[in-house]
């Protein structure tokens, strides 16, 4: 009695399979961890320079608030001129909203209500330049340090396999070195998540104090517009 055979087509794609599970184990084992090391750690020098920048730029932007203030107190006395010529080259939101409304005082509150709203979504967008790199990198690096955690363990139980007469003794080592992986990636998502969380406050800070500026120059305008600066004086 003749034993069955199997046909040549699936023998073929058996074989296929398996090549490329051995293609993609040795991929694993040849990688191992180091790179993943590597990837965090350029990762995480690229976080540490959004970060550095986006200080020095709050620190730029800081509100000018008594000038301001002035110079909105100013508005009432004064023609629209003026007051620009104070708030020029000052920093901030705030400034650049205020001088788009007055800007546009002329021109009826419902223009000047638009100018703010386009003038807060154009410095929103400035203001939060590199923050979603920080969020998606403080989301995402622990599952990079897992990532690669996996792939040291994977290369240190085919070590065992290959010399199981070392023992739990390699294995162990080989594991201990694969979870220092997930440890980095840890100790970049966590400033990264805390940096933020704080610039994005500080944003939406600016947001809320910048609208509010825009506000009070519209519900001027709508309640006493200011006088034309030929007739001042």
């Amino acid at each position: 009695m003749s034993t069955p055979t199997l046909p040549s087509t699936a023998v073929g794609a058996e074989s296929s399979v398996s090549s490329v599970d051995a293609q993609l184990l040795d991929l694993m084992l040849r990688a191992g961890s180091q790179w993943v090391l590597w990837l965090l750690l350029g990762l995480s020098l690229l976080a540490v320079a959004v970060i550095l920048e986006r200080l020095w730029f709050f620190a730029r932007e800081r509100e000018p608030k008594r000038k301001l203030a002035a110079a909105l107190d100013k508005l009432r006395k004064t023609g629209p001129s003026a007051v620009l010529a104070d708030l020029a080259g000052l920093p901030s939101m705030q400034v650049a909203v205020a001088q788009a409304a007055i800007q546009h005082l002329g021109d009826g509150a419902a223009s000047v209500e638009e100018h703010i709203a386009g003038v807060v979504e154009r410095e929103r967008l400035r203001y939060e330049k590199g923050l979603a790199f920080l969020g998606t990198l403080g989301s995402n690096a622990p599952f990079i340090g897992l990532f690669g955690t996996v792939l040291g363990i994977i290369r240190a139980f085919h070590d065992l396999a290959l010399n199981s007469g070392q023992g739990a003794q390699a294995v162990m080592a080989g594991i201990a070195e694969a979870l220092v992986a997930t440890g980095v990636g840890l100790l970049v998502a966590l400033p990264a998540v805390a940096s933020y969380n704080t610039f994005a406050r500080h944003v939406e800070t600016a947001v809320a104090a910048a609208q509010a500026t825009g506000h009070a120059i519209l519900a001027f305008a709508k309640i006493a517009p200011p006088k034309p600066d030929s007739e001042v004086g």
